[in-house]
């Protein structure tokens, strides 16, 4: 073995290509999209090598969060997409399950938790949060304690903009990489620098000192935002890749609609065909005359009536609007159809095979809430729910305890409901799949499901009426015997 290995580098070490062996032999090659020339100068002439921190910087991050608002507030298309986004990864909002081996610790739990979240807004703050990391990049949030909440547990979260975490004043840390946060050697953040105003309010007086922004210690907030480059600390909107493209998209929309309104402001133009000074009655440039609906006219001598047509909308407006949607709604892993709220050209197979990597999305999504802001608020929760006599039961009663649990959401409605159901029953049949699997896949807890049901089925036997449609519950013997002598009666 080290024979060969020394004789493979003294080949190599030697002059003489023909003898190097084939595994040490250099291969040079190039890649076409490293060579800059004339055509491609242009092209790449704002690429750079900065880190992702360093081209995420305070300047460049609020350019973006100002232009992307700007779109969303005034382009109906971007408001719509963005909307529609956080409605479909956050719906109604999340829901609890407990998956302690109490079963009754769980429901107690689970009640107390939905009825806190449901006094908080939870599901409002979770779309809004959503709706915040589309056109600004992030959102912040703050676990207060709110003492006017009508629930055991005074928890709250306070909701705070992008542009209020910052540092105002330079040189408070000794380790600060990223503008509003401050992180230790090991790249943990240990606190937030946080606006006590928002530096676009109108109420804003002088500079941002030391005075007018606090520290929160890291465990008191909660950052949303996604990154996209190892190292990444602040976001960007998730539009930003389609904001020139909004911009194109109204552009084109005013252009067309100015064209059309020039053609329809000019009814009509008089020309001649008469060559110049030839036999025409004379007639002031750019003369206006009155012409009334329904009434002949006479013209002047040698002159003739032409109107003009509008050309707009060309044949290939809705083409480009359908084209420039798909390349906006791209970067959002969003169909086309979803995004125009349009299905017109869709068929069953096309819109269900779109709709599978936009509901992968969405389970990618609401699989980052659940780590980045939901457990962080079930913790805070169940630290501050320990102190409440009579709350929970004595068993979950730990202090900084972790419990296993997981979150439902809303489920998807299957575009052929008889078809799903088919499938499901013959995967209940064939034991390839679970009840708590199947109702997981609806955003619904199995257990709550089936004790449901279970009333339903009790309540319709005590009533006499079948369980299920088109089956009739079977008869007793006393039952059959009444009937008989009925019959014989007759």
């Amino acid at each position: 073995m080290f024979n060969w290995l020394k004789n493979l580098t003294a080949a190599a070490r030697s002059g003489n290509a023909s003898q190097r062996p084939a595994a040490v032999r250099m291969v040079r090659g190039r890649f076409d999209s490293a060579i800059t020339s004339d055509e491609n100068r242009r092209h790449w002439a704002y690429a750079d090598g900065l880190s992702p921190n360093a081209a995420l910087s305070t300047q460049v991050r609020q350019t973006l969060r100002n232009r992307a608002r700007y779109e969303v507030a005034n382009n109906s298309y971007a408001k719509g997409i963005v909307l529609t986004l956080a409605h479909d990864v956050i719906g109604t909002g999340p829901r609890l399950q407990m998956l302690t081996e109490d079963d009754t610790a769980n429901r107690v739990v689970e009640e107390a938790f939905s009825d806190w979240a449901e006094a908080v807004g939870l599901a409002d703050k979770l779309r809004t949060m959503r709706m915040a990391r589309a056109d600004s990049g992030e959102a912040f949030a703050i676990l207060t304690s709110n003492p006017g909440l009508d629930t055991p547990v005074t928890l709250d979260i306070k909701l705070v903009e992008a542009d209020q975490v910052t540092t105002p004043v330079h040189g408070l840390a000794s380790v600060q990489p990223v503008d509003g946060i401050v992180f230790d050697a090991y790249g943990n953040p240990n606190e937030y620098h946080i606006l006590r105003r928002h530096p676009g309010d109108v109420y804003q007086v002088g500079n941002a000192g030391s005075e007018l922004f606090d520290r929160v210690p890291a465990s008191s907030v909660i950052h949303y935002f996604r990154a996209d480059r190892p190292g990444q600390r602040r976001g960007i909107p998730d539009i930003t890749p389609a904001l020139p493209l909004f911009a194109q998209l109204r552009r084109y929309t005013l252009a067309v609609i100015a064209a059309a309104e020039t053609a329809a402001d000019f009814a009509a133009v008089l020309y001649t065909d008469a060559p110049a000074n030839g036999e025409a009655d004379p007639v002031e440039p750019m003369d206006m005359v009155e012409l009334e609906r329904r009434m002949a006219t006479v013209l002047p001598g040698g002159w003739k009536l032409g109107q003009i047509t509008a050309e707009q909308p060309a044949t290939t407006y809705s083409e480009f609007k359908k084209e420039i949607l798909n390349e906006i709604a791209r970067c959002l892993n969003m169909p086309y159809n979803v995004a125009a709220g349009n299905s017109s050209g869709y068929n069953y197979a096309s819109g269900r095979l779109d709709h599978q990597t936009y509901f992968k999305s969405i389970g990618v999504e609401q699989a980052q809430i659940e780590s980045a802001i939901l457990d962080h608020v079930l913790k805070a929760w169940l630290s501050e729910a320990v102190l409440v006599e009579g709350l929970l039961p004595q068993s979950l009663r730990k202090a900084n305890a972790r419990f296993a649990h997981q979150w439902f959401w809303d489920g998807h409605e299957h575009v052929d409901p008889s078809k799903e159901a088919e499938a499901q029953s013959k995967r209940l049949a064939n034991n390839t799949t679970t009840l708590a699997y199947e109702y997981a896949r609806q955003g619904r807890d199995w257990e709550a499901e089936l004790r449901q049901r279970a009333k339903e089925v009790a309540l319709m036997q005590a009533l006499g009426l079948p369980v299920t449609p088109g089956i009739q519950t079977p008869v007793t013997n006393q039952e059959t015997e009444n009937a008989q002598v009925d019959t014989d009666n007759e």
